[in-house]
């Protein structure tokens, strides 16, 4: 082969496999599915093999799923539970960002506030709940309180760190064109602390939803929290272990409901972010 035919050869660009990407998504999701089935397969062999009778298993909760998902206690106890942890995450919102934003901003709030917030951070929940049980009594208010402390540390954090970490340009652009403290705060400071404030919104909304299950776990208030725990002390695993699954899945849909909604209502943020 002559110089001229390898050089020619050697300038063709080499093609591209445009199906690539689709299969490699094809293969981790099959790889996702048979590690899934294999540990279920584990799962329901070893519970048939030494467990007793009453014991939760794949194959028992898929029977019990039909009729546990069209009880009316099911329903009540979902709905219940639910709905305290959206009223406490909007309580957790409004005044952990205000907080965020008063100590991300003000060095006087932030040496006031700051270590305050971080200890109570710290504290685990089922240490508190006692407390707020004695304080709010054995009745849905102790389930709200231990709501919002669960989930509004982490958005003062996030929201503070947020506000902090504006680009001094930004600021200095602003001032330039002589904006005031409040048109800087709502058209600077939130939208670039908006990243760091889904950052917490995405711990907080878990964080609420253990914190409404503890707190009926231990007060015996209604809700699907004790819904899992009658069951499992009658021994109904199967329906007790449908509750788990749904408050997981509530959980997950709730992650995909808000990165669904950053994508639409915020596209310069992640930009380069695709969907699994």
């Amino acid at each position: 082969m002559s110089e001229h035919a390898i050089r020619a050869t050697a300038s063709v660009p080499l093609a591209t496999d445009a199906g690539a990407p689709a299969r490699a998504m094809s293969r981790t999701a099959l790889a996702r599915i048979l590690a899934g089935l294999i540990i279920l397969g584990v799962w329901e062999a070893v519970v048939r093999a030494f467990a007793p009778a009453y014991v939760a298993k794949p194959s028992g909760v898929i029977a019990a799923l039909p009729q546990v998902l069209v009880d009316p206690a099911f329903l009540t106890a979902t709905g219940v539970t639910l709905g305290a942890v959206a009223e406490g995450l909007v309580i957790a919102i409004v005044f952990g960002t205000v907080l965020g934003l008063a100590i991300g901003r003000s060095l006087i709030a932030e040496r006031m506030l700051r270590h305050y917030v971080n200890g109570f951070y710290a504290v685990p929940m089922v240490v508190v709940l006692p407390l707020l049980s004695l304080w709010f009594g054995y009745t849905g208010a102790a389930r709200l309180a231990t709501i919002v402390f669960a989930a509004i540390f982490v958005i003062i954090i996030n929201v503070a760190d947020g506000a902090r970490a504006v680009p001094r340009d930004y600021l200095e652009v602003a001032r330039a064109f002589r904006s005031g403290r409040a048109r800087m705060l709502f058209e600077i400071v939130l939208p670039a602390a908006t990243p760091y404030f889904l950052a917490g919104l995405r711990l907080a909304s878990g964080r609420a939803l253990i914190g409404a299950v503890v707190a009926e776990f231990f007060t015996a208030i209604g809700g699907l929290g004790y819904y899992i725990l009658f069951n499992s002390r009658t021994f109904h695993h199967n329906e007790a272990f449908v509750g788990v699954l749904v408050l997981a899945a509530f959980g997950v849909g709730f992650e995909l409901l808000l990165n669904a909604s950053t994508r639409r209502l915020l596209p310069w943020y992640r930009r380069d972010e695709k969907a699994d």
